[in-house]
């Protein structure tokens, strides 16, 4: 494993490891069951920048040890557009690895929002390791603005996608 962790812009080739990676994603951190043709959908928007983009580690048309999946949309009470995170997500086999992926991830994600000129939207919504990951996002973004609460419902419950899905 790589110490010189580096995070770049995804593209179209990482389209079937990105869905991959998401699907881990999903299954491990989702509230509610996922749509896949949606999770496809944010997926190819990012790759293709269309109102989004994704930061990605790894080589292009490879496996992914990591990626950010942002993408363009507004808040509920205005037309301004805003960078919101979608997911960020380290392999879980890339996690105790040394060179901050998780960290390089969300420098991405504040590289980018700087690039585009938008403010970004970032939080854990997470019932599992929530601490260390709110930590780390103090230490990248400062302190929080605001909180989740969950009522009725717990991250990481929802069953694996269906075979074949990934």
């Amino acid at each position: 494993m790589n110490d010189d962790v580096v995070v770049r812009e995804g593209t179209l080739a990482d389209f079937d490891a990105g869905v991959r990676l998401v699907m881990a994603a999903v299954a491990e951190n989702a509230l509610v069951p996922p749509d896949y043709p949606r999770l496809l959908e944010h997926v190819y928007a990012a790759l293709t920048r269309d109102h989004g983009i994704a930061g990605v580690i790894g080589e292009p048309g490879g496996e992914l040890e990591g990626a950010i999946l942002l993408r363009v949309g507004q808040v509920w009470y205005s037309s301004e557009p805003v960078l919101e995170e979608k997911a960020i997500f380290v392999a879980p086999n890339f996690r105790s690895a040394k060179g901050g992926r998780a960290r390089k991830l969300a420098e991405w994600g504040k590289m980018a929002s700087d690039r585009l000129g938008l403010p970004l939207a970032i939080g854990v919504l997470s019932n599992a390791r929530t601490e260390g990951k709110v930590k780390l996002y103090e230490r990248m973004f400062g302190p929080p603005a605001g909180v989740y609460f969950l009522y009725g419902g717990k991250t990481g419950t929802v069953v694996q996608p269906p075979e074949g899905s990934a």
